[in-house]
This record gives C-alpha cells, structure tokens and sequence, in this order.
C-alpha cells in the first residue's frame, strides 16, 4: 500500500478537501486498492472539528462526502509509514521538512501542486494555496478549483513511483 498524507493548518479546510479530492482521482484512475490517502494539520487548534462548513458544502457540489472527517495533527512518527506527504502551502512545507528526522524523510514532503507542471519539482513559493478560512465561499470555489489542477499530473506520479514508494522502506 502506497500512503500519501495531505497537510494543511488546521486540517479542517484545504487539506481533508485535497485528500478526499485526491481518493476519488486515484479511484477513478483504478488506484483505490493500491493507495491510501489521509489528512492532517500542523497544529492543533482544530483537533477533532469536522470539516469547515464552506468546505464541506463545495465538496457535496462535487458529489464528495466529507461528514466522517475530523481534524487530526501530523504525527512525525508517521514519516516511516508514508511515502508521500503533500503541503498545502510554503509554511506547511518547511514545517514538515523541519520536522524530518532525517534528509530521507524530508524529501518525503512535496507541495500539493508541485504536480501541476508534471514533474514534482515547482519551487514551493510558487505552489502554494492560500487558507480559504480568512474568505468568502469563493475561495473556497477557488481552492476546489486549485486541487483539482494538481489531480491528474499527481495521480500519475503516484502511479509511477507507488511500487518504488513501497519498496524503500
């Protein structure tokens, strides 16, 4: 099983619609049995929230259910275990990457849409997606918006680096 982790602040906006959004791609893509997909935030303000109500309702416009999330912080015990670990914006980045225990680790972090271009490796200033918590219903439309350009080129990453994910641990 290939585990891929999507982070945010809170976890109760961008990163639970990231994860929820990318499960229905890799089920579409027939990847659901090979990879499995959470969420988490940085801090722990929000710990056991449900998913923000904006968020939530543009996720049901999209035909996603969220209603089971709550909100969880990332545990760096957890760096063994995954293969994958997307920030949702430059700050989550350089958190994550801090609190690598090793450079191995680390280079387990990537910016949620550092995929857009296909291949990974969008300078993180320039792959972020800003907290729609602070806006309006549109940035949250926004974000939607933003999550769903990164799907296809992740998906196919995923799809070409989920056995070698696998076998590095």
């Amino acid at each position: 099983m290939f585990r891929v982790m999507t982070v945010c602040t809170g976890n109760i906006c961008r990163s639970p619609m990231a994860a929820r959004m990318l499960r229905r791609a890799l089920r579409d893509a027939g990847l659901e049995d090979d990879v499995e997909v959470g969420s988490s935030g940085t801090s722990r303000w929000e710990l056991g929230k449900p998913i923000d109500p904006r968020a939530r309702a543009v996720l049901e416009a999209d035909e996603i259910d969220s209603a089971s999330h709550r909100a969880r912080e990332f545990d760096p015990a957890w760096f063994t275990d995954l293969d994958l670990i997307l920030a949702m914006d430059v700050d989550h980045y350089d958190e994550l990457r801090e609190l690598a225990p090793d450079r191995r680790a680390a280079e387990k972090v990537h910016m949620f849409r550092g995929f857009v271009d296909g291949t990974g490796d969008l300078d993180p200033q320039d792959a972020g997606i800003s907290d729609p918590w602070y806006g309006t219903d549109a940035d949250f439309a926004t974000t939607h918006r933003l999550i769903a350009e990164a799907l296809p080129s992740l998906v196919g990453w995923i799809r070409d680096h989920r056995d070698a994910g696998i076998a590095h641990r």
